[in-house]
């Protein structure tokens, strides 16, 4: 096999296409022939040393791939080879082949496009828990997703439209607003100026001096504190990431004057910890991509060898979606 191997924590740059041995599952695993792998914000971080999950050097970065079932390791009954799967890991998705823990892979049903297959259980899983579970969101209520045309961002546009939400897409271009009303956002809102007054005027105009019920928030840094302050009554804030770079610093007396509620959201923990409730929403998931109501959007498919090519369009901020790169 082959694979990108991050042998040194000193970025992308460094990553070097090796050959190495082709591994054999152990209990509990299979072994994936990787047919596409998508690259997640956790991917820029993971090769600098900068993510929560650290693994061990040296490592294949990659955290979410597709492809079929090579070989089952001893105590796998639920999975069979040459079937499609979609895999979530911390790591080895970039590459030909890679084992994964067989309660984190994924049977694909039958027209289950694998590059979909390779965008799909992280952003839509974490997206789906953040929402209708930590949001517990309502039909009819006011959602308002930042950073939204990225790939945790352009999924949660989707997951609220299909839990009958109104949805507000806030970008920082036009561009990227074009692109979210494609998705079936009913608003938009740019935040490309870095005007945090004017931000707070276009939220209220948007929902009509009431504020969003549900702020999805995958950004952080510095429009934070202005979006909690937009919220409505009874509001809840979901804590997703901190894609800006900065971790922000709320004054805690705003969920006090609005009864507000700031929720954390970590889903590989929550699927480690609740593998029942975790299957169950990958389920709902998998029926809604057959129902048409969620779809990856792929912003570039490149080959696998162009890893430093879809590293650089993700770290500039350009991606519409998910960029995937495919074997073969």
């Amino acid at each position: 096999m082959h694979a990108w191997l991050c042998e040194t924590l000193e970025g992308v740059d460094k990553l070097r296409w090796a050959e190495l041995p082709t591994p054999e599952p152990q209990a509990g695993e299979v072994r994936v022939a990787i047919h596409a792998a998508s690259l997640n914000f956790p991917d820029l971080l993971t090769v600098k040393g900068q993510y929560q999950m650290k693994p061990a050097l040296p490592f294949v970065p990659g955290s979410e791939y597709s492809g079929r079932v090579e070989a089952l390791g001893p105590g796998v009954a639920h999975l069979k080879v040459g079937q499609p799967v979609a895999c979530i890991g911390a790591a080895g998705g970039f590459g030909t082949h890679a084992c994964a823990k067989a309660a984190l892979t994924l049977p694909l049903p039958p027209g289950f496009d694998l590059v979909d297959g390779a965008a799909f259980a992280f952003t839509y899983g974490t997206s789906h828990h953040a929402l209708i579970d930590r949001g517990q969101l309502k039909a009819g209520e006011t959602v308002l997703v930042l950073g939204a045309a990225g790939g945790v961002g352009s999924a949660a546009v989707q997951i609220a439209k299909a839990a009958g939400a109104r949805v507000i897409a806030a970008v920082s271009s036009d561009a990227k607003a074009g692109f979210c009303q494609r998705l079936g956002a009913d608003a938009t809102l740019n935040y490309g100026s870095g005007d945090l007054p004017a931000l707070r005027e276009q939220i209220k105009a948007l929902t009509d001096g009431k504020g969003p019920d549900v702020v999805y928030d995958p950004v952080g840094g510095d429009l934070a504190e202005p979006v909690y302050r937009s919220m409505a009554w009874r509001g809840r804030y979901l804590v997703i990431g901190f894609a800006q770079g900065g971790i922000p610093s709320l004054p805690l007396n705003l969920p006090l004057l609005k009864g507000t509620s700031l929720v954390g959201v970590f889903w590989g923990d929550f699927m480690r910890r609740e593998p029942k409730a975790g299957a169950a929403m990958l389920g709902e998931l998998l029926q809604w991509y057959a129902q048409g109501r969620v779809k990856p959007a792929i912003d570039q498919r490149l080959p696998m060898s162009q890893i430093h090519a879809a590293y650089a369009r993700m770290g500039s901020r350009q991606v519409q979606g998910k960029v995937v790169l495919v074997n073969g």
